[in-house]
């Protein structure tokens, strides 16, 4: 009987063992390579304001880095930040003095509502506190446990109860326009994962 006992922890363990590497390997495969025969990584998407959004495959390809004829960093090509910078960038010739930095680094928490993110040269407002997002401002997404990174979007539109976003490489099945709810007057996005936004002064 113990001998038996021992055969099935063993087994239970390797069938473990093999899920676990079908997990990593399942994991690798949906952030690494690109499932969508429809696209390749570059493909032009959507624009908003005359600014493209284009195709990145898997979420953590990188098809090289992005600078400007001045040295300004855009970010890694078709990655999210990549796209808000490069919007900003064009846009307005707006440039950050903190160049670097995931998407989740865009929102600084000991930064006051409304106050200036010093890194960033834009004015930061909370989810949920007194501002109401607004059309062209850089919304920042927290991270979660498939994009340990987070993410950041435009918003292209405000309605009475909804915000649209715009955005690259929300994975390569995703959408570039996605809409969520607001709450509060407006002044809350609902969505868990929304930090809050950033705004020219």
């Amino acid at each position: 009987m113990p001998s038996a006992h021992r055969f099935t922890r063993r087994a239970a363990m390797k069938l473990a063992m093999l899920l676990l590497a079908l997990l990593v390997a399942g994991y690798l495969v949906a952030t690494r390579v690109n499932i969508n025969p429809a696209h390749a990584p570059g493909d032009p998407l959507d624009a908003f304001n005359g600014v493209s959004v284009y195709y990145n495959g898997a979420i953590n390809h990188v098809s090289g880095r992005l600078t400007t004829p001045g040295g300004y960093n855009l970010g890694l090509r078709y990655q999210c930040v990549e796209f808000v910078k490069r919007y900003y960038y064009e846009r307005f010739g707006h440039e950050m003095p903190n160049s670097m930095g995931h998407a989740k680094e865009f929102f600084a928490a000991k930064v006051a509502d409304g106050a200036l993110n010093r890194e960033r040269m834009l004015l930061q407002y909370r989810n949920g506190a007194a501002s109401v997002p607004r059309e062209e401002d850089l919304i920042v997404f927290a991270p979660w446990a498939f994009n340990r990174y987070g993410h950041v979007a435009i918003v292209s539109a405000v309605g009475p109860d909804f915000i649209e976003v715009i955005q690259q490489n929300p994975g390569p099945f995703g959408s570039s326009r996605e809409r969520y709810a607001l709450e509060q007057q407006g002044r809350r996005v609902a969505h868990d994962r929304v930090l809050g936004w950033l705004r020219r002064p």
